[in-house]
């Protein structure tokens, strides 16, 4: 520990295991196939903080650790806390308890519960110095820099007895001018692929989404327009991972990855270009890849990609804004299966309009598909979300309304369904198509290692046993 510096603790509080990235905000303990993904965040605020001549140091709590002996023994200046919904209550007890062992410390939250709830919750918690609305870097920044409070734009506080927002920030247009997220501060070995156990870093490539989607918060979180870092900056920051912590297998995470057909080849060209051999995974709409992109795709490592396809009915996919068509769907696949990538589809299951027959034509629909990997998510009307504006609007939200169990048990009812009914039509989707004898066939055909025989089982049994 540094004397004359001051000094920053980035934290992921002792909370149940959530990704916490704004737009998901997944509770991992229940979901199959999806790893706790690393502070990466963090890192990019601990970057920001240590070119403002900070100590920082990152703590991912709900991976272990010991929140007031760290408190204690590095006596942090500033606390920075990702906060999320499912799990609020427990993140600003942190909050509290920082507040309670260094009384002179200052508490900065972040997250997307400020889209909707930040009144509320600077209003209740004076434990709380600082909410971040938007895009944090440039707002932590100036507090770093001891702006006043009035000139920094993007932040909520308490003053005499009232809550002020200074307005919203705009988005950072040029991504490459932020520097590359501090991973010498975290154990990167803790976050790993959960197919063979290897160690897998984040790259955020852009931000952004113009599609608004009924149940996501990407445009909420991250605006509408796409903006997107440069392949020449990816790149050396692929490099830097690969020379630096010997990482070569990563997620590109995006709001939305190849939108830009000729920005996506250049990405992979780069790639190819530099040498580095990596294997990499990203998103995909199912409406803007084509073979060519996917060949350039795998030549240059990417081995998977996730599509939202959300549901095999198309009324359901009309009603939530979603853009696609069934038809769009079964190209992308076939297109991803010619050119040997692995394909992770996602459905939502429990939707204002969703019944019976919607939730049977989603199910076949997977199956239809065959892909490598599905999650079947529960509808979460997420603050900030226009599900969750609707779901007011129409009272839908119920006594025991709760978002802990994000995307696992169903939050509201639909117009015809209980979230009882919901939830068992989801462990239903989720036994049918993972217990078929073929499926399980050609996934053990695949196996190369002890490794992904002992994560398969794992995953085999979170289907058998789920309650």
């Amino acid at each position: 520990m540094t004397e004359n510096k001051k000094r920053i603790l980035l934290i992921y509080p002792p909370s149940p295991v959530l990704n916490r990235e704004d737009r998901c905000q997944q509770p991992t303990r229940d979901l199959i196939v999806i790893p706790p993904l690393p502070p990466t965040d963090l890192m990019y605020l601990a970057a920001i903080a240590e070119k403002e001549g900070f100590e920082a140091k990152i703590q991912d709590y709900s991976q272990g650790g010991n929140f007031e002996k760290d408190l204690k023994e590095f006596n942090p200046d500033y606390l920075v806390v990702n906060i999320a919904t499912p799990t609020l209550k427990h993140d600003l007890e942190a909050v509290k308890k920082a507040k309670e062992l260094c009384p002179n410390i200052i508490t900065i939250a972040k997250g997307a519960a400020f889209l909707t709830l930040a009144n509320s919750i600077i209003e209740e918690h004076d434990e709380l110095d600082f909410g971040i609305l938007g895009e944090a870097e440039e707002t932590l920044k100036e507090i770093l820099q001891g702006k006043q409070k009035t000139d920094i734009l993007g932040i909520y506080y308490k003053e005499d007895g009232e809550v002020k927002f200074t307005g919203k920030r705009p988005f950072i247009e040029d991504l490459d001018s932020l520097p590359f997220p501090a991973r010498h501060l975290v154990d990167n070995n803790i976050y790993r692929r959960p197919d063979n156990n290897k160690v897998q870093a984040t790259i955020k490539v852009a931000r952004g989404c113009p599609f608004h989607c009924f149940f996501c918060l990407a445009t909420p979180v991250s605006g509408a327009k796409v903006r997107r870092r440069s392949p020449k900056n990816i790149v050396a920051e692929i490099k830097e991972c690969v020379e630096k912590y010997n990482i070569r297998n990563f997620l590109f995470w995006s709001d939305i990855f190849n939108l830009d057909k000729k920005w996506t080849l250049d990405l992979c060209q780069a790639i190819i270009d530099s040498g580095l051999k990596i294997t990499w995974s990203a998103n995909t709409r199912a409406d803007t890849a084509d073979l060519e992109m996917a060949n350039m795709m795998y030549k240059s490592g990417c081995r998977l990609v996730s599509i939202g396809v959300e549901s095999g009915s198309q009324y359901m996919l009309e009603k939530m804004g979603k853009k696609i068509t069934l038809d769009d769907v079964r190209r992308t696949v076939k297109v991803f299966k010619k050119a040997k990538i692995r394909i992770y589809n996602y459905f939502v299951i429990g939707l204002p309009w969703e019944t019976e027959e919607t939730v049977e034509e989603t199910i076949k629909f997977a199956i239809e598909l065959d892909s490598d990997f599905i999650s079947f998510y529960t509808a979460t009307p997420l603050p900030g979300s226009r599900f969750y504006d609707y779901a007011k609007e129409h009272n839908l939200f119920d006594k025991s309304t709760s978002f802990e169990n994000a995307y696992f048990y169903p939050a509201v009812n639909t117009h015809t369904l209980s979230k009882d009914r919901v939830f068992e039509l989801h462990k239903s989707a989720i036994r049918r198509f993972y217990l078929r004898p073929l499926y399980i066939l050609k996934m053990l055909c695949r196996i190369r290692s002890f490794e992904e025989v002992k994560n398969y089982f794992i995953a085999g049994m979170n289907v058998l046993l789920r309650k």
